[in-house]
């Protein structure tokens, strides 16, 4: 996700919670095999799958492709709102174990120091480098074990398969975020309001972002903040404002950041800001156009979630899955996008120089499910 900033909003952010349907699975359901203790192959050896698959397509029931139709589940809130909490799709105690991993992780970084108990060890010379909205870029983080455990989760991707009408998906090698309250070092993080898709596209359901939630996230726990209705406006907003001179700088078209006039525009046809609630195993997906940005914790709980996407198969192209192999078999990263569209290229600098202690691997060599081979796209290529 990128991470350019914009100056604090002038006008009052309206808070409140945002309408769901809830569903939790029955704990004692199938879909929540646990990815920890299933069958693995580790990416050295070599996909075990033994032929090429050929994709499924998405079929008519995925979001958007009929005007007007009613799911009569959480999609509806997804299409009206822009964004939505799927509830359970990890359960609780296991989306607090995987917290737990990542903590260990922590604790366990080279620099030595952090202690998870301990707020005053929350300091960058004791964790890896993270940037002031509390992504991690590098240390073969997007391809640690917790990760791709997350990844594998049938919960979370029954909820992809469900919104796009196929089971034959990619997942993006995205990374994740931790935010403390109360941060001695705390550097400064004011909204940063952006959409994740290139204005051009703004007429187009192109992308679904997602991040699983792994610690209690109530009003002053941090995090997400979603601007409710507003992707439905992108394609007239971008079309007023696609003279304006003076554009936010990106590095790359697949985001845009909004000014202080773009909020004003979007508070006047009362699209207004929503701090979504979660519990741990909770899933929040919005689409790329809903313009979002997240805030540092104020109260006592951290703040803890990994980005996860999952998009079709048939979106990608045969050079994007090269690159999306590539990816996996270097331990790189990706932004959100599941289609590899934009792979690496940000790495942790420590003293004004690459950290040491990335070394762009992670701890253990990554090992996948069959569904977890299937995901990095390997089984489709030609």
């Amino acid at each position: 996700m990128a991470t350019a900033a914009v100056a604090m909003p002038t006008q009052a952010f309206t808070h409140h919670e945002p309408t769901q349907v809830l569903k939790t699975q029955s704990k004692n359901d199938s879909t929540y095999t646990d990815p920890r203790t299933a069958p693995k192959t580790k990416v050295s050896q070599g996909c075990p799958l033994p032929a090429k698959l050929t994709p499924k397509a998405p079929g008519p029931n995925q979001l958007y492709k009929q005007k007007g139709v009613s799911y009569g589940d959480w999609r509806d809130d997804l299409v009206r709102d822009g964004f939505v909490i799927v509830k359970g799709v990890i359960p609780k105690e296991r989306a607090l174990q995987y917290a737990d991993s990542t903590f260990d992780f922590l604790e366990t970084f080279p620099t030595g120091g952090f202690k998870r108990d301990d707020i005053s060890t929350v300091l960058e010379k004791n964790l890896p480098v993270m940037n002031e909205k509390g992504m991690i870029f590098g240390y073969g983080i997007n391809h640690e074990e917790v990760a791709w455990n997350i990844r594998q989760e049938p919960g979370l991707i029954s909820a992809y398969e469900k919104v796009h009408d196929t089971s034959d998906l990619l997942v993006s090698f995205d990374s994740m975020n931790v935010q403390w309250p109360n941060r001695p070092d705390q550097k400064p993080n004011t909204p940063w309001p952006h959409q994740d898709q290139d204005p051009a596209t703004a007429a187009t359901f192109r992308c679904l972002q997602g991040l699983v939630n792994l610690l209690p996230n109530g009003p002053n726990d941090g995090g997400l903040y979603v601007c409710k209705g507003a992707h439905a406006a992108s394609a007239e907003f971008h079309e007023i404002f696609k003279d304006d001179p003076e554009k936010v700088w990106s590095w790359t078209h697949e985001w845009f950041g909004f000014k202080d006039t773009h909020l004003k525009w979007l508070a006047e046809r009362g699209h207004e800001w929503v701090k979504p609630d979660m519990e741990p195993g909770d899933l929040i997906l919005w689409d790329s156009r809903t313009p979002h940005y997240n805030l540092v914790p104020k109260g006592n709980t951290p703040r803890l979630a990994y980005y996860t996407c999952y998009g079709p198969v048939t979106d990608a192209t045969s050079q994007q899955l090269v690159d999306k192999k590539r990816a996996l078999d270097t331990t790189t990263g990706t932004t959100h996008w599941p289609n590899a569209l934009h792979v690496g290229g940000l790495f942790p600098e420590r003293d004004g120089k690459r950290c040491e202690h990335d070394t762009g691997k992670p701890r253990k060599d990554v090992e996948l499910t069959e569904r977890g081979w299937k995901l990095t796209g390997i089984p489709y290529m030609n």
